[in-house]
């Protein structure tokens, strides 16, 4: 973990002006600095940054915080990456004593590299902005679809002419490999020839193009539309070590301050669909990259707002589209959370609807979306009779997936309810049938019961070349295999095809040997003068406990907070995977852990009687109460905190890991390949 006092070192080393004034438009207004706030949408400057004090404040919204916090707010991204970002401005190095030498170097070749290519895709963009101003036919067409020079700008609207070779008078030399590593040429592959004799070409000819920029605003690829008919209508990118179509979302860049303004970002289907909507003031609208929405885009999403709009054609296709894009949300959503779905008519998209309906009817349209809880009662009853018990039944097997994918927590308890009660079933009925009941076995699949127990595995040695192995692990750090998980993977749902990679079923395990009973306490045994330890055995002091009713233990979550609270040193040694888990906690456990970063971030560690006072003062001091399970009081002194801790973080990536490994053991085509590795990683934490 980052030391404190290298923060510390960082914060006075850079400007707070100068960070800030690379992303806000700043002016001087006595001894400070104002500019308008780039967390919520205004037209009079209440953003203020004090070069005396390093910090910033908005006093139309109350965002505060010094440098690192404004890259974490402003850029969407995790504390490490800001101290490392703001770390590389400054020219200091993070001291990271978990890594190696070698992984730092290669850590440092690979950003490096990355640079290299966000330039090159940069300099291209400014090469096709250039191309659109000199030629009538793309800003007659942009014209023709309702846009302003505004908004081409705003989104850095561009045209790639209809030549082979137009990039070879952007870069001073064609047969830069880098080029092809871009995507912005292609190399032709002739096995006949050389790599100097092969011939090269753009990707993009005669296409409006759309650069599409993460959310540091670097550009990391583009989407290119033809401007009359022809195929492909939309070229992307390839996927590339910086562009990645399953991630990124286009528009994200800049819909960030309307996504703040109005409170929820709309997704949509295509670039044209973001850039009209962004015309008729609905900035917050971003596009997946011709690929279904992804389980990434949604955490993305939820990065930067707590409500989320998806729009589809109401075709047979959107409504396709809007069933990945409910199973990629499920696991995202809570109490906390709105996701809904809007459906246009058929013969609209949001691009087409905007400009001819206007943007009232649009608004209506987004005001009367359909929440998140009844699209998937509208999936699983889609071509059921609910008046027979058929029906109803198989609108129960189709609902039971997508309810199980839901987190814990009152909304998935609310959907059981329901699904109770349309399925005409008692809800204790109805989840205790599921609780019990086993995924539908496949063909020629045994009953769980009757499958072998799979074998307690070792963690895996590395291979022999040090080649990482080809299961897709999930990256957890090393800090938790050191003490008992208490989670097996037997709890989990075993598809029937899931050791055949071990050549068949695994081996029986041998039968555990009953104990040999020892004596404990003061017996001394018997013979030879072996008698009970001296005193009265009915004067012995008895557990005050005794009689009362018992107290559940707390649940992993809760007392992952409860430690962090009242351990406020737990935060140097928290690695950057364990930082993602804790963000990533269902509800007000979550939503807690994001405030406890950044109050740590502008403060540092701190003991819980200053905590508890700034928890008063921000609110959210019964939030910590529930979240913990009751009063929390100043912890005693404990030298094994670290080692609870560590135990505890575990018991938390056990549960993700079962989660992960029962969704898939419960989806139609499982991946078993992915699915034996989750399996192996449990056991690895177990046997640890």
């Amino acid at each position: 973990m980052i030391p404190p006092g290298f923060i510390q070192d960082l914060l006075t080393r850079v400007d707070i002006v100068e960070i800030v004034g690379r992303h806000v438009d700043l002016k001087k207004a006595g001894i400070n600095h104002k500019g308008l706030c780039p967390f919520h949408g205004e037209k009079s400057p209440s953003f203020t940054v004090s070069p005396s004090r390093q910090t910033y404040h908005c006093f139309g919204c109350g965002q505060h915080g010094n440098a690192v916090g404004f890259l974490m707010e402003h850029l969407g991204i995790g504390f490490i990456d800001a101290v490392r970002d703001l770390a590389q401005q400054a020219g200091m190095q993070v001291p990271e004593d978990e890594r190696s030498p070698q992984e730092r170097e290669r850590e440092k070749a690979q950003k490096q590299r990355q640079s290299t290519l966000t330039e090159i895709l940069g300099k291209a963009g400014q090469h096709y902005r250039q191309q659109l101003k000199g030629n009538p036919r793309a800003i007659d067409y942009l014209k023709g679809r309702g846009l302003t020079g505004q908004i081409a700008l705003q989104f850095g609207l561009g045209f790639a002419p209809d030549g082979w070779r137009s990039l070879a008078s952007a870069f001073p030399s064609y047969d830069d490999p880098l080029l092809v590593e871009t995507g912005l040429v292609i190399l032709q592959d002739d096995p006949g020839k050389s790599e100097a004799e092969q011939r090269r070409y753009d990707r993009f000819r005669d296409r409006i193009m759309f650069p599409i920029r993460n959310v540091q605003g670097e550009v990391i690829g583009f989407g290119g539309r033809v401007l009359d008919k022809g195929e492909p209508k939309y070229l992307n990118s390839p996927e590339t070590p910086v562009f990645h179509k399953g991630r990124e979302l286009y528009g994200l860049y800049e819909a960030r301050p309307a996504m703040r303004r109005r409170g929820y970002a709309l997704v949509v289907e295509g670039y044209m669909d973001v850039v009209a909507l962004a015309q008729h003031d609905f900035g917050n609208a971003v596009a997946t990259l011709g690929t279904a929405c992804t389980a990434d885009h949604v955490q993305k999403l939820f990065r930067f707002t707590e409500s989320v709009v998806f729009s589809f054609d109401g075709d047979a296709a959107g409504r396709r589209a809007a069933g990945r894009a409910l199973e990629a949300a499920l696991p995202h959503a809570n109490e906390t959370r709105t996701i809904k779905f809007l459906f246009l008519p058929s013969e609209h998209d949001p691009d087409s609807y905007v400009r001819e309906l206007g943007a009232e009817a649009f608004e209506r349209c987004v005001e009367n979306a359909v929440p998140l809880s009844r699209q998937l009662m509208e999936t699983a009853a889609d071509g059921c009779d609910l008046a027979t018990p058929e029906g109803r039944a198989k609108m129960l097997s189709v609902a039971k997936p997508l309810w199980a994918a839901l987190p814990d927590g009152l909304l998935k308890r609310q959907l059981l309810g329901e699904l109770a009660r349309r399925a005409q079933l008692p809800d204790a009925e109805l989840q205790a049938f599921w609780a019990n009941a086993q995924p539908p076995a496949a063909p020629g699949m045994r009953p769980r019961a009757e499958r072998p127990a799979a074998p307690r595995a070792t963690p895996r040695p590395a291979a022999a070349d040090g080649a990482p192995h080809d299961e897709p692990y999930f990256d957890i750090p090393a800090s938790a295999y050191g003490d008992e998980a208490g989670v097996s993977a037997d709890d989990v749902h075993v598809p029937h095809d899931a050791h055949a990679g071990d050549g068949g079923a695994p081996a029986q395990q041998a039968a555990q040997q009953p104990r040999k009973w020892e004596p404990r306490g003061d017996f001394k045994g018997k013979g030879k003068g072996g008698k009970w330890g001296g005193g009265d055995w009915r004067k012995r002091d008895q557990d005050p406990t005794i009689g009362m009713p018992r107290k559940a233990p707390p649940a992993p979550m809760d007392h992952a907070v409860r430690m962090l609270l009242l351990h406020g040193d737990l935060w140097r040694h928290i690695s950057e995977q364990d930082m993602q888990l804790l963000h990533e906690l269902p509800g007000e456990h979550g939503q807690l852990i994001a405030w406890l970063e950044r109050f740590l971030v502008d403060h540092g560690p701190s003991p819980w009687a200053v905590l508890q006072i700034a928890l008063q003062e921000a609110d959210r001091l019964e939030l910590a109460q529930r979240v913990c399970g009751g009063p929390i009081t100043s912890p005693p002194t404990d030298d094994h905190v670290q080692d609870e801790f560590r135990l505890v973080m575990r018991k938390l990536w056990v549960g993700h890991l079962k989660q992960q490994a029962t969704q898939i053991a419960q989806s139609s085509q499982p991946d078993m390949r992915r699915y034996q590795s989750l399996l192996q990683q449990i056991r690895d934490l177990e046997a640890a």
